[in-house]
């Protein structure tokens, strides 16, 4: 009568709660048919050896789920309003079509990134990743400890823009590390940069707008915003970035740029091309989203001031994260959006999540008031010209005029371009390196366009959160692997 599911060498311990999950499953199969009655809760009792109060408590329970009606002095049965099950059409290997938004369809669409090459790799040059022991962790636990210990006097919740604490200190580092001068209100907490990048897409962008972006770029930058239903302009870069006299016939929305250290590539956008993107802006009354992700890290001269401040901030998004100094683990970003922007800015984050993680927020804040991030921003800027003339050291060593290295003043990662090995070798290159231990990842894939499009020469993005100590042999196993191909 009722099918209960058997352990072989274990009876089933008859509970109200097996025979309710057992009921269901072929009141929702079928079995009992459209207002089929059930057993009564006595003769099931007998049936299945349980008492009758184990069957009442199962009847009970699909009663208040609407799986069964109960009238006095008559049998359980079936819900007469509980839709049939539907048949099956399709067979097993072939299951139907799930449907999605147009916005689920356009994102299923994008190329994914490269999967992470594995922990068990003696080195892995991934980029955009910090060292484990980079980490504040004494400081941080500090701080962390001491914002739980400030209990409010009642538990809800929170600013959307973030925590008045934290964007108050905000505003005071990014005047004194990036000459930027906002008011509190204005700076928004994020759960990291790609948050925010996508609170500013759909603010802005609408299904047919165009966005002008960096080619190549940050990849999740340029799918963000074409989930949108935007169509990416892909404008050239060179040395000193991207190219703005580019921009002339370009007639769009937004522009997302990342001026002070060109994603991948490493140019420095000069304050001439600088001011013919904000004057192209303010002509087609369009936004510039500035990607400031790695500023601390220049290893030349100090920090190049923010696109923002030449425009006063009127049309530009400034986009900082703590992913590059802190961890990517914390999720913590910021932006900080011109006046016209604010109230929208604050409603989209509302409607996101409510609001970013406070007691982070607090302890970062805490850490930021007594110079204490900015002592360990100093820090693991000297950790990392460290690694980085290491790694720049072996690969000249190793390849010597084989390579050219572009992007290396600035920022967690270098770009290197092999002179002799075609475009049709990084599969090869990539794959005997993994065999090896050494984790490697190309630029192709950052690039837009056809593969035609893109470099006839192996490239790779070579970040050093590595220890110094593996950085020699890891290009040393690099070197071997080159040779074989």
């Amino acid at each position: 009568m009722v099918q209960l599911r058997k352990d072989p060498g274990h009876p089933p311990a008859m509970g109200a709660r097996q025979i309710y999950e057992a009921l269901r499953e072929q009141i929702a199969g079928g079995v009992f048919g459209a207002a089929g009655r059930l057993p009564s809760s006595r003769a099931l009792a007998h049936e299945l050896g349980v008492s009758r109060t184990t069957v009442t408590a199962a009847y009970e329970q699909l009663l208040a789920e609407g799986f069964i009606e109960v009238r006095q002095g008559s049998r359980a049965r079936v819900a007469p309003d509980l839709a049939e099950p539907a048949r099956r059409k399709d067979s097993p290997g072939h299951p139907p079509p799930v449907r999605l938004s147009a916005w689920g369809e356009r994102i299923r669409r994008f190329h994914p990134a490269p999967s992470h090459a594995g922990s068990r790799l003696l080195a892995d040059f991934r980029y955009g990743d910090m060292a484990a022991g980079d980490f504040p962790a004494t400081l941080w636990k500090r701080a962390m400890s001491a914002a739980l210990s400030r209990q409010p006097e009642r538990l809800s919740y929170a600013d959307p823009r973030g925590t008045p604490r934290l964007r108050a200190a905000l505003q005071g580092y990014l005047w004194r590390a990036r000459q930027l001068v906002c008011e509190p209100d204005q700076i928004v907490i994020v759960n990291g940069s790609q948050q925010g990048l996508d609170l500013c897409a759909r603010l802005i962008l609408d299904p047919g707008d165009a966005f002008a972006i960096e080619n190549p770029c940050y990849a999740m930058a340029r799918q963000v915003l074409a989930g949108t239903g935007a169509m990416p302009v892909s404008i050239p870069v060179d040395a000193a970035g991207l190219r703005t006299e580019a921009l002339d016939r370009v007639r769009a929305r937004l522009a997302y740029v990342t001026p002070s250290h060109q994603f991948p590539m490493g140019g420095v956008m000069p304050v001439r091309r600088r001011q013919q993107l904000l004057d192209w802006a303010r002509q087609n009354h369009a936004w510039v989203i500035e990607d400031d992700y790695d500023s601390e890290y220049r290893f030349d001269i100090n920090p190049v001031p923010a696109l923002h401040g030449l425009d006063g901030g009127d049309r530009v998004i400034y986009l900082g994260t703590l992913s590059k100094t802190l961890s990517p683990l914390l999720r913590i970003g910021y932006l900080v959006v011109p006046a016209a922007l604010n109230e929208a800015m604050a409603a989209a984050k509302r409607l996101a999540d409510r609001h970013s993680p406070v007691v982070e927020q607090e302890a970062l804040a805490a850490l930021i008031e007594t110079g204490a991030y900015e002592r360990h921003v100093r820090r693991i800027r000297r950790l990392n010209g460290e690694r980085r003339a290491t790694l720049i050291t072996a690969l000249r060593r190793h390849f010597a005029d084989r390579i050219v290295i572009e992007g290396a003043d600035a920022g967690l990662h270098l770009v290197i371009w092999f002179r002799d090995l075609p475009r049709n070798r990084e599969t090869a290159l990539l794959e005997g390196a993994k065999a090896k231990g050494v984790g490697l990842h190309s630029i192709s894939w950052l690039y837009d366009g056809t593969p035609a499009d893109r470099p006839d020469h192996v490239g790779l993005v070579m970040g050093y959160a590595v220890e110094p100590k593996l950085i020699e042999r890891a290009v040393r196993l690099l070197a071997g692997v080159v040779e074989t191909l």
